[in-house]
């Protein structure tokens, strides 16, 4: 650890101690103190916005911001802001950026990694089901991905599966060697129980985000009987020992118009989450449903429910499709991610289950210098319109050819899907979003009787 980390992670916990006194009077105070600093002017696009927000009370983001005060544990939201404030964006990503430029190839933020195949239930239309449930990556492998993923400039993972927390232990004791990283698991959340949480209390940078698939009904659908009530306890538990956790949502054409609706935003938010990440069906594996894909009018309404409810609810919330926006298109294949499955392959994409390279046989840099993988840094963005960003989803086209001129494989061990069977269940789905997307980006969200006001209706 370098004298220049040290002095930067002193200066970050001394300025988080003293907004903790007082967060209402001293976060004012702190961000006037940082304008006159001479590091003011590097920092003031981010700073005119957290003006705005600061001096407003009445400001849906001041009560957001405020709210992680008074809702979390002081020692784990200090945990929180070091990783993530400092280590994965202060320090790593300009770490990334320069090794982006010195190995010309995409440099992840983050990296999602499933250290096992085995779940606890079996979901309809879940694609994680198709690897099989017999995978497990070694400690020694999982450790081995985070200490190369630093070295690159890494700091934030995430864990999906199976079930992530089928691998407490492990997971716990990752975060005990790594406390300079930030950990979040996708979990269906019904192994969390009363020792768990005060596990996550104890290392402080372990965040779960529960899958819930709506209220009972449409939750119980997809995960079997019972479950819903288990995840409310789970939440219940989290909330009560004022650990943070995130709600996963899965928006199908069955239940979007409850993940989309004003009543489901405001029982996340009563049940103690503190953001939301929307994930859209996506038809992966021999065995998907297609049937539960949104169409067009309701990816659309999504669009547009998500934006409004930004506006007005303390939840902070990304919709990994519609918000490409945001993102300058795909996140895939490095650029901000890559995933890692149960048996080692290094994917582009949680959803794009092909790969020509092993961890087993790569590191991760020779992987992200890999065919696919820089068929991903040369192709993206797959489209000017960034509502239009996934290579599956929106431009299956532009799958195929990475997948075939690569040579990479189909990663399922039980069924492996041919890329241009996995990209004909959305070509129809892709061709009728380009004209609704297409309307979205003209108006840019904000066009007074803009043609897409209709969606409303239509959903």
């Amino acid at each position: 650890m370098s004298l220049q980390y040290k002095l930067q992670e002193f200066a970050f916990d001394r300025a988080v101690n003293y907004i903790s006194g007082n967060p209402e009077k001293n976060l004012p105070k702190l961000l006037n103190m940082l304008d006159n600093s001479p590091w003011g002017k590097g920092f003031a696009p981010q700073s005119k916005v957290f003006h705005q927000i600061l001096d407003d009370p009445q400001n849906n983001w001041y009560r957001f911001i405020m709210d992680l005060w008074k809702d979390i544990d002081n020692d784990v939201l200090k945990t929180t802001f070091r990783n993530f404030g400092l280590n994965a964006s202060v320090i790593g990503f300009p770490q990334q950026q320069a090794n982006r430029e010195k190995y010309d190839c995409n440099i992840p933020w983050a990296m999602l990694i499933d250290p096992t195949s085995a779940c606890n239930l079996q979901c309809t239309g879940c694609w994680a089901a198709e690897y099989g449930n017999q995978l497990n990556m070694s400690y020694e492998t999982l450790d081995s991905i985070i200490t190369q993923g630093k070295a690159l400039g890494c700091y934030f993972y995430l864990y999906s599966g199976g079930e992530p927390l089928v691998r407490k232990a492990d997971l716990i004791r990752l975060c005990e060697v790594h406390p300079d990283c930030a950990f979040t698991a996708f979990t269906n959340g019904t192994l969390i129980d009363p020792a768990f949480a005060e596990e996550m209390l104890r290392v402080k940078n372990f965040i779960p985000a529960i899958s819930v698939e709506g209220f009972e009904a449409d939750t119980d659908f997809r995960r079997g009987k019972g479950t819903f009530d288990k995840v409310k306890k789970a939440m219940q538990l989290l909330k009560a020992k004022r650990l943070p956790f995130g709600i996963s949502c899965c928006y199908t054409s069955q239940n979007v118009g409850t993940i989309g609706s004003e009543e489901y935003f405001d029982q996340m938010i009563e049940w103690g989450a503190k953001f939301c990440w929307f994930f859209t069906y996506m038809p992966v594996g021999n065995a998907a449903v297609p049937e539960l894909m949104v169409s067009a009018e309701q990816r659309a309404w999504m669009y547009q429910q998500v934006r409004a409810f930004r506006e007005t609810k303390p939840l902070f919330t990304l919709d990994f499709w519609n918000d490409g926006e945001y993102s300058g298109g795909c996140l895939a294949g490095g650029r901000r991610y890559l995933h890692i499955n149960a048996n080692g392959d290094m994917e582009p994409c949680a959803f794009i289950h092909y790969s020509d390279s092993s961890i087993y046989d790569k590191t991760i840099l020779e992987g992200l210098k890999s065919p696919l993988f820089q068929a991903y840094y040369r192709g993206q963005p797959f489209n000017e319109n960034h509502l239009r960003p996934c290579p599956m989803l929106d431009n299956p086209d532009a799958l195929v050819e990475m997948v075939e001129t690569s040579g990479a494989h189909s990663t399922d061990l039980q069924s492996p899907e041919d890329v241009r069977d996995f990209t004909a269940k959305s070509q129809g789905t892709a061709e009728n979003w380009a004209p609704v997307a297409d309307e979205l980006w003209a108006c840019s969200g904000h066009c007074v009787g803009c043609k897409m006001e209709q969606v409303h209706t239509a959903v």
